[in-house]
């Protein structure tokens, strides 16, 4: 579908005028044009404060004033101005951000149309798990999780002998929607993936999920956005790495089920 010549000339401010990242993700491109928004807005009311103040120079100085007023004004515009900024704000806020957040804030893509992963952080890595071939998560329980076990797999379980796990490197195939399961082993941290456009909170005992499309191939790194302790520098050690659907698929054939993750050292 073709864009529209306003959408092309908002992608080209984004990159050109603001200088954004690369993007690598189809969810991204309304992020960016949000951000374009909010900086031509900012813009704007920068203009109209600097406008305002050169007014309030000319009205009220000593020239045209040579006796101080101590009443003041008596106008009943400023009031008026208040009054149509905080309803302005209102259809914002009632009009806009709300019915958009609840319109996605449930919108993810079905599990059998998507790669699903599990993502488990801790101080200081990613760890991920996938689904094997049977496409079923094995059984989990909070009291098998270990160092050694970081997901809490229950190993009597036959459905988790063929998941695959893998340590701060994470493949998924491109134009595929991703739903990750994301929770914290230890501390707070947050998953940033800055191609994609995405940032979401790990919170430790709750596995939250967040979802994006990757639309170019390529090798993009993970961060963490959440002060997690002394060496929350090495969570930038991570790596999503997108690839053709034929090279995961030879990237998963070459991995062998195993319940025990790596830790980090």
């Amino acid at each position: 579908m073709k864009e529209s010549w306003l959408a092309q000339k908002t992608d080209w401010f984004a990159h050109h005028a603001l200088g954004l990242p690369e993007l690598a993700s189809a969810n991204g491109k309304a992020v960016d044009h949000l951000m374009v928004y909010v900086h031509w807005l900012m813009l704007a009311l920068f203009v109209g404060w600097i406008l305002y103040f050169g007014y309030v120079l000319f009205r009220f100085n000593a020239a045209r004033q040579p006796k101080a007023d101590h009443a003041g004004s008596t106008s009943k515009i400023p009031s008026y101005v208040e009054l149509a900024i905080v309803a302005v704000e209102a259809v914002l806020l009632l009009g806009v951000a709300i019915p958009i957040w609840a319109r996605n804030v449930d919108r993810f893509p079905k599990p059998e149309e998507s790669t699903v992963i599990q993502i488990m952080a801790q101080q200081f890595a990613w760890n991920a798990r996938y689904p094997g071939p049977n496409g079923v998560f094995g059984r989990q329980e909070m009291k098998l999780i270990s160092d050694k076990n970081v997901f809490g797999v229950d190993p009597a379980d036959p459905a988790g002998q063929d998941d695959l796990q893998v340590f701060n490197e994470i493949h998924v195939p491109v134009d595929k929607p991703v739903l990750i399961y994301l929770s914290s082993k230890d501390v707070i941290h947050s998953l940033k993936l800055v191609a994609m456009r995405v940032t979401q909170d790990a919170i430790p005992g709750l596995r939250i999920p967040f979802t994006f499309t990757p639309t170019k191939i390529g090798r993009y790194q993970i961060e963490c956005a959440q002060l997690c302790g002394n060496g929350h520098a090495a969570m930038a050690g991570g790596f999503l790495v997108v690839q053709s659907k034929d090279d995961y698929a030879t990237w998963l054939a070459s991995k062998s089920p195993s319940i025990a993750p790596a830790s980090f050292e």
